[in-house]
Parts: C-alpha cells; structure tokens; sequence
C-alpha cells in the first residue's frame, strides 16, 4: 500500500520526505510527481513503508500537521483511477464511414 502526502512545498526533495516518515518506520519508496511541461513538483507525493502499521503510525501523526510552512494532507493513497480514452468510435454523430444523405 501508498500513503499519498498532499499540500506539499514545492521545495521538497525525496530525502525531506523520506526522513519525515522515518521517524515511523522503514521508509521503502518515495515518488515526487513533477508537471510534464514545466518540471516542476506538483505539489504531492507517495510514501511507501515497510509495513501497514508504520504506514498507520505516520498517517495518525502526520495528517494535518504543518511542516515547510504548510498543513499536510496524508492518507491511504487509492488505486490510480483509468483515464478511459483509446479506442476510435463515434465522432459525435452518426458517422459510420459512409456518406451521409
């Protein structure tokens, strides 16, 4: 399971976050997503650790707390949701490759 951390300082590196939750447990994996345009962080994270009572542990102690000057945002992070898109079909009307009389 991911904790996801929102609210964060955009000048948060990997190793601030990863020594924030140390101090509940062994931290296994942090990701800072950053804007595809800009690089910039996007203002959230992912904190994996090494066990459901740690990840338990630091969501109860971190969740509102304030830290960089801002109130975190930290719970269980849910599945990423599908984006559907793909596929051709429909334009909007009843196009079927043919003309249209």
């Amino acid at each position: 399971m991911s904790i996801y951390v929102g609210n964060l300082s955009y000048d948060v590196t990997e190793e601030n976050l990863s020594e924030i939750f140390a101090e509940y447990g062994t931290v296994k994996r942090v990701q800072l997503p950053t804007d595809r345009e800009t690089g910039r962080l996007r203002g959230f994270g992912f904190v994996e650790m090494q066990d459901e009572a740690n990840e338990d542990a630091a969501i109860s102690a971190l969740d509102g707390a304030e830290w960089m000057g801002r109130d975190l945002k930290v719970n269980k992070a849910r599945p990423r949701e599908s984006r559907g898109g793909g596929g051709g079909g429909n334009f909007g009307g009843n196009f079927s490759g043919g003309r249209r009389y």
